[in-house]
């Protein structure tokens, strides 16, 4: 059984020697002020996922991971589920994430109704594709 949750500071560790994309203090920082999810499978941690805000009002996905012996089983589509329901439930209108366009992830981000809306070019890496999800329509006033 698949159980999705808030992480906690008791998922450090094991989040802190997995990701390698962030520091182990912004980690920390990011799971106390509750951006970070997590996915286990009879109690083992399967996969995570973790985001923060664009221009400070905008809620982007900076990373998805599911482990190697986890994957296909839906968990990527689970975890990205309670994310959307979180930020709807929060009011916020637009959901932002990236991939490099070499990536799969971006077929994925696109069966969940992101659509590519621009990218970049950053040094030394590929073209990184940015994808937009609309929650609600913004009321005309």
């Amino acid at each position: 059984m698949t159980n999705i949750r808030t992480a906690d500071p008791g998922d450090l560790p094991a989040l802190s020697l997995l990701d390698r994309h962030i520091s182990e203090a912004e980690l920390e920082t990011s799971v106390r002020l509750g951006r970070v999810y997590v996915a286990e499978e009879q109690g083992a941690l399967a996969g995570w996922l973790r985001w923060n805000l664009f221009w400070d009002n905008t809620p982007f996905l900076n990373l998805l991971y599911v482990l190697d012996a986890h994957q296909g089983r839906g968990l990527g589509r689970a975890l990205m589920a309670r994310w959307e329901a979180r930020m709807t439930q929060a009011g916020y209108e637009t959901l932002m994430t990236s991939t490099q366009a070499g990536e799969c992830a971006q077929h994925f981000y696109n069966r969940l109704g992101y659509v590519a809306v621009g990218g970049f070019l950053p040094p030394g890496e590929g073209y990184e594709l940015i994808f937009c999800k609309r929650l609600r329509e913004r009321p005309v006033l």
